[in-house]
């Protein structure tokens, strides 16, 4: 029998880990808490389709479920969590571009529909108009410099659960938040037309 969505939200990180771990049925808390805003930094991360991006989570799921127990109760479960979606994730990209599969798509605009509504002036034309353009800069950008730039400001992630994520120094997180902001800065002003801000 499946806990209930009021058991599933009385409990702590610490107690989702360990009830799944007691009794599979949890495990379904876990990915409810979680699907949403994981599903939505995979779609950020990257040229993946509706189903791409929803094969990721699945596969990233089940290394979560398999690894659980490994699980270190020092760190916060939402890093660790984006941790093992963020490797699955790049690995897709890799494989799609060894291949020859990441040719620019027509973009769609359900892949954004999740993003805040607060636009320029108030205007939703505007922010639909600025995320499109600010989506297509990411694009651009080594995947070093987008994945800080994601975690930081589309996923409102601190330096050091960017830290954790990545498995890199802190101090690493900062200097390629600066440079990532710059190579965006180069980039957006290679096209301002593009960019209404």
């Amino acid at each position: 029998m499946h806990p209930s969505e009021e058991i599933c939200r009385q409990l702590s990180e610490q107690d989702l880990v360990r009830k799944s771990l007691e009794q599979m049925e949890y495990f379904s808390c876990l990915y409810d808490r979680y699907e949403a805003q994981l599903l939505r930094y995979v779609k950020r991360m990257g040229v993946l389709t509706d189903e791409e991006a929803e094969d990721v989570l699945q596969e990233a799921f089940l290394k979560i479920w398999k690894n659980l127990n490994a699980f270190d109760p020092a760190l916060k479960l939402s890093s660790w969590l984006y941790r093992i979606v963020h490797n699955q994730a790049i690995s897709c990209l890799r494989r799609k571009r060894s291949f020859g599969k990441d040719k620019k798509e027509a973009f769609d605009d359900k892949r954004f529909s999740d993003l805040p509504d607060e636009g320029p002036a108030g205007n939703p034309e505007a922010m639909e108009e600025t995320g499109r353009h600010i989506h297509e800069i990411l694009d651009e950008l080594p995947l070093k410099y987008k994945e800080v730039l994601v975690l930081k400001f589309l996923e409102n992630m601190s330096y050091e659960e960017i830290s954790d994520v990545l498995k890199i120094p802190e101090g690493t997180v900062a200097t390629r938040i600066n440079r990532a902001k710059k190579a965006f800065r180069e980039i957006a002003e290679r096209h301002p037309e593009n960019l209404v801000l």
